[in-house]
């Protein structure tokens, strides 16, 4: 019996430590994502694409994500598939273009839409995989219980909420939601669009004109802070700027370094990845530690350099000694500019701000974004120590923003168009495999951001071929540095939020966008667009390689009507016939109801001849 049992525990031993082996072939993967971050606020970046070191408007740092790229392989010319937070970040989470997975703008969406599948983190839970995450997620997925209502859907096994972070005072500012109670106080009614500023000494600051309704003692506040912290909001023509209302574009963090909420986030990755299978605290909450037995799965998601811009001093006060090119802003655009786009410009204009606001504006967004450089640093260097410790392979995928953002390029602010600053954003992969991402590649075809999902799957150990990801519609970035995969003559994408249904088609000479629809109704003339004349669906174009600023709508020039008619005719059958679903979500995402339509199947085959 003594034997037997000796003999079990050799095999149980022998089987454990073998499926630590297997374990280990897998990858850790860190998955870095930035926030309307545009590309050209990183060296690398620019040096690849217009062989400068700066950007055109002026100076920029970018020492950590620079030598990341000289680790790895950067994907210089990749495209984001819509141009607004919630629904790109739909995009990289299920792998999916909007008119595949039904996620268009800020809308809540369920799990139980027949044809949603799990997104690529829960995929990878089943592969092995412990998933992390800390901060912003933006992926707005819910749960749909039986009775038709809606719970939180657990996408990461461990999550770390940037929201539940900023109610303890760990970070600098934090913004949105409904409070009850403040300093111990429970209101009448709950204070809707509260937001907070968090001092050194841990006081929160309280700027809401809901909260100032029902008391007075915080009406002071808001002029105090604006004061303090030098703050600019965005305001339109002929309206008096708010101390209460309108995105903070310029201001200086009440906290140091390292103690802003995107500080707070290269924290608390590094708390969980010391923590090993130990508990560990973020202020009240509790979690546990990783377990260096399992491969795991990281994903930070950076606020950096979303509004409220608000760069540490020490960084504000280096690039407040640089003077920056402002972009400049002409009527003749306007009138060309397409009339959906116009509605952007329309909603967050800058070319109204002073010289000295503008001024302040591009320092500060540099100075942010070079702040987030070096917590994008730390971040890497904490989790291949990690890596390094257990002898583990490990990769690395940044991502240079959700989607761009414009600093008064086209007269505006803000995102949510398809010209170039506010879809183009490269990405990095870095990996221990350098055969499958070698170090300083540069690949400068055509990549997406439904590309991630399959590229760390692949390195997860997934078979792509599988039924379970036939939804993804990406590319795995290894097979595309190995030229194994197909060249995109085109990148596609379609967004509805602000402007409203509207669709690009990039090529390397142009680009075209068009409105889809009349109406944002779901189902409703879904092939409008086929039907629709050319100056009802409001075409914007643009000569790309004459014309890199996509400043002279080209669309009604007749010596390019071939072209345009061509990239028309491909684009609308991609996004209206090749498997587009629409679906009403309704209220919190509890709908179900697909609608779809799939009248040209394969169409989307990532070749377009323009000749």
């Amino acid at each position: 019996m003594k034997i037997n049992n000796i003999k079990s525990i050799s095999f149980f031993a022998f089987l454990f430590a073998f499926k630590a082996v297997i374990a280990q072939q897998q990858p850790n993967i860190l998955w870095i994502v930035t926030d309307d971050q545009r590309y050209d606020s990183v060296k690398t970046f620019n040096q690849a694409l217009h062989g400068r070191d700066n950007s055109e408007l002026g100076y920029i740092e970018s020492p950590n994500v620079d030598a990341l790229a000289a680790q790895g392989t950067t994907f210089v010319n990749t495209y984001c598939q819509a141009t607004g937070c919630a629904p790109s970040r739909a995009a990289m989470h299920q792998g999916r273009y909007p008119f595949r997975s039904g996620v268009y703008e800020f809308e809540y969406h369920n799990n139980k839409a027949e044809h949603m599948q799990p997104s690529f983190p829960e995929q990878l839970t089943s592969l092995g995989y412990q998933t992390f995450h800390v901060g912003k997620l933006g992926y707005r997925l819910k749960g749909l219980k039986d009775d038709g209502t809606t719970k939180s859907h657990k996408v990461y096994q461990t999550d770390i909420d940037f929201r539940a972070l900023g109610k303890q005072g760990l970070t600098d500012y934090s913004g949105g939601g409904w409070w009850k109670e403040i300093d111990g106080v429970t209101y009448q009614k709950p204070i809707k669009d509260m937001s907070f500023f968090v001092t050194p000494e841990g006081k929160f600051e309280y700027v809401s004109e809901d909260l100032n309704e029902q008391t007075d003692k915080y009406k002071h506040v808001a002029k105090e802070v604006t004061e303090k912290y030098d703050l600019i909001r965005h305001y339109k023509k002929g309206k008096q700027e708010s101390l209460y209302k309108g995105m903070i574009i310029s201001g200086v963090s009440p906290q140091p370094a390292g103690k802003t909420r995107d500080g707070y986030y290269a924290h608390f990755l590094n708390e969980y990845l010391v923590n090993e299978n130990k508990p560990f605290n973020a202020g009240k909450l509790k979690f546990k530690g990783v377990n260096p037995n399992k491969p795991v799965f990281a994903h930070i998601g950076f606020d950096f350099p979303h509004t409220p811009v608000l760069p540490p001093a020490d960084f504000r006060k280096r690039f407040q000694k640089h003077t920056y090119k402002v972009p400049e802003f002409s009527q003749e655009e306007f009138r060309s500019m397409a009339a959906q786009m116009k509605r952007q410009v329309n909603s967050k204009p800058s070319y109204h701000f002073t010289k000295e606001e503008q001024q302040k504006m591009i320092q500060d967004y540099y100075a942010f974004c070079a702040y987030g450089d070096q917590l994008v640093g730390q971040s890497v260097k904490n989790f291949v120590d990690y890596s390094k410790k257990h002898n583990q392979p490990w990769m690395i995928i940044y991502v240079c923003g959700d989607h761009g953002w414009k600093l008064n390029e086209h007269g505006a602010i803000s995102k949510f168009t398809p010209w170039e600053w506010d879809s183009h954003n490269p990405i990095i992969v870095v990996s221990s495999d350098k055969n499958k991402f070698p170090a300083g590649k540069v690949v400068k075809e055509f990549t997406e951001f439904v590309d991630i999902a399959p590229t760390a799957l692949n390195a997860a150990g997934a078979n792509l071929e599988n039924k379970e990801y036939k939804h993804l519609d990406g590319i795995d970035l290894a097979k595309t540095v190995a030229k194994k995969a197909p060249v995109r003559d085109y990148i596609i994408g379609e967004s509805h939020a602000v402007t409203g249904p509207r669709a690009y088609i990039r090529t390397k000479e142009y680009v075209l966008s068009l409105q889809t629809r009349p109406t944002k109704k779901e189902g409703e003339n879904m092939l409008w667009a086929l039907n629709a004349s050319w100056e009802d669906l409001d075409p914007a174009m643009y000569h790309t390689t004459k014309d890199p600023e996509e400043l002279k709508n080209i669309a009604f020039d007749k010596k390019y009507k071939k072209i345009a008619e061509k990239m028309k005719n491909k684009l609308l059958t991609i996004v209206l016939g090749d498997n587009r679903v629409e679906i009403n979500w309704e209220k919190w995402g509890t709908g179900t109801k697909v609608f779809r339509s799939n009248f040209a199947p394969g169409a989307h085959d990532y070749k377009l001849n323009l000749n």
